[in-house]
């Protein structure tokens, strides 16, 4: 059974422990991983786990928070909204943990939000939705509306806080921001204004900021930034209601755009095979394929291809070889060809998906709402290696530590890998 703290598998689960600072791999410090794409290389996480099986620990975390799980030297960070009292009141907070045991070794206040003024949020939400991102000692973490904050990765000492881009949310926040150079980078889609922000990482202010000028009826986004090379040049890829951006991010000038209908758009773009693959949002969302060496207004000339089956309206496609993955709102996962939208294979898998899947080891992992990861071989011919089911909701992504696969569910955080006894 697991304890209220943390649970161990026994001699298995103390056995992997003894190596597992040795076998920590590449840092998965942003959302979705190092390539922003949910690509885990070849990492051998575990196929089957149970509550008795696998399960290096579990640590719950106090509130309620959906930011996805980051990590950067042997430590995880992420973020939650506790109530305080019964007048709507959130403490806003980071928490570091120790990978290997899942001890919680810092947990602070960030910011205080009040329920006076707190927005109303969408079933799916929560008021700690957008990734934090680690690099170079530092954690930075966006509350959205609320304020971005500077922490220092070893002790949670706040180094700065930007709280002057006050805007109107709707349902809450969610898009995560980016680390390129020296600017951390967000979105703002709210009901009032739409733009793309820059701030100076080493004190908060506001480097740059460039408006969407796209005028949508229904304004607001949750999208987070990809950041992608092409012909040398970087571009920022910046999704929002009926546009989607590429920015230079060092100086927020636009380099391209294309238009379409779509508004409230989640999943965060991917870049393979020289196209950049995102989803239009709600209400009937498009995938949309677009070629992004081209200038201003490239809808009419650089949209290689759309697809409108199954498309996502939360969870992020993912491109393992020649195949583009999709995992819908309702537990569809469609298989299509990379360069030419063709369909491949679809099946309805699980319930309904949020968290975005990754791919490890020519496996990929799909996690529903209702807590079961289902895990298929990647190709072109469907087949279902694996079903896992955890007692509780999933809707953050999740990320990779070595060969361990840490899970954050709606009340705790999980170390799943697979243990010496498992192996025989």
């Amino acid at each position: 059974m697991f304890r209220k703290r943390m649970v161990w598998v026994g001699v298995a689960g103390v056995a992997w422990l003894a190596g597992a600072v040795a076998g920590l791999g590449a840092e998965w410090y942003q959302f979705r991983g190092p390539t922003a794409d949910g690509q885990a290389g070849s990492a051998r996480l575990p196929l089957n786990w149970s509550r008795t099986e696998n399960i290096v620990w579990r640590q719950e975390i106090p509130g309620k928070g959906w930011s996805s799980p980051v990590l950067s030297q042997g430590r995880i960070y992420v973020t939650t909204a506790v109530p305080q009292g019964n007048n709507g009141d959130h403490s806003l907070r980071a928490l570091c943990l120790e990978a290997a045991t899942g001890k919680v070794l810092w947990d602070v206040e960030v910011f205080h939000q009040d329920g006076a003024t707190a927005p109303r949020i969408h079933p799916k939400n929560s008021h700690a939705s957008p990734t934090p991102v680690v690099e170079s000692g530092e954690v930075f973490v966006h509350f959205g509306h609320m304020g971005t904050a500077c922490l220092d990765a070893q002790t949670g000492r706040c180094l700065w806080r930007q709280q002057s881009l006050r805007y109107q949310p709707v349902h809450g926040n969610g898009g995560s921001p980016v680390l390129v150079g020296r600017h951390l980078i967000f979105c703002i889609d709210g009901a009032d204004q739409q733009l793309v922000v820059a701030l100076d990482r080493r004190d908060g202010s506001i480097a740059w900021r460039t408006p969407r000028n796209a005028r949508p009826k229904k304004p607001f986004s949750f999208c987070t930034p990809t950041l992608i090379t092409v012909q040398g040049r970087q571009q920022l890829i910046c999704p929002g209601s009926d546009v989607v951006m590429a920015l230079d991010p060092a100086t927020g000038q636009e380099i391209w755009r294309v238009r379409y209908e779509g508004y409230s758009v989640v999943p965060r773009p991917v870049y393979a095979h020289g196209l950049v693959f995102l989803s239009t949002g709600y209400d009937s969302p498009l995938l949309y394929a677009i070629r992004p060496d081209g200038r201003r207004d490239v809808t009419n000339t650089h949209v290689v291809w759309m697809s409108k089956k199954a498309v996502p309206r939360n969870a992020s496609p993912l491109v393992v070889g020649d195949y583009l993955y999709l995992a819908s709102d309702d537990g569809q996962v469609t298989c299509l060809e990379a360069r030419n939208g063709r369909e491949v294979w679809s099946e309805r898998v699980g319930r309904a998906f949020s968290a975005s899947p990754i791919h490890a080891s020519g496996r990929l992992y799909f996690c529903d709402e209702e807590g079961v990861t289902i895990v298929l071989k990647a190709g072109n011919t469907f087949e279902e290696l694996a079903r896992n089911r955890l007692p509780e909701r999933i809707l953050a992504s999740p990320a990779v530590d070595g060969d361990a696969l840490i899970l954050r569910t709606e009340k705790a955080i999980y170390r799943i890998a697979e243990t010496t006894a498992s192996r025989h």
